[in-house]
């Protein structure tokens, strides 16, 4: 284990940052897993406007969620979300953001 997975183990355990969500890709069991939410506001240029949207990020762990794909659900306290777009893996390899949307 690197400096940076144990790193980013912590984080995701810590109580104060991850939380417990199910996993379910396409055609899959579920399966727990550990996310970090971001859930930050998006300010979008179009022509000369600038557009303000709410967006729901995760960070899934790779060791966790190896592939996940557009489509595949993610249900956290209760609320239900499909992962829409293609996931994006850091520079070390250990973490996906995935964009969400409500399922």
């Amino acid at each position: 284990m690197t400096a940076f997975s144990a790193v980013v183990d912590a984080l995701f355990n810590d109580p104060n940052i991850g939380r417990e969500a199910i996993y379910t890709s396409a055609g899959g069991a579920p399966a727990l897993v550990r996310v970090v939410s971001r859930q930050a506001d998006a300010i979008t240029d179009f022509g000369q406007a600038r557009l303000w949207s709410e967006t729901t990020r995760v960070d899934l762990r790779v060791a966790e969620v190896p592939t996940p794909r557009p489509g595949d659900r993610i249900e956290i306290d209760g609320e239900a979300f499909l992962i829409q777009g293609e996931p994006v893996r850091d520079r070390e390899r250990l973490v996906w953001t995935v964009d969400l949307r409500p399922a």
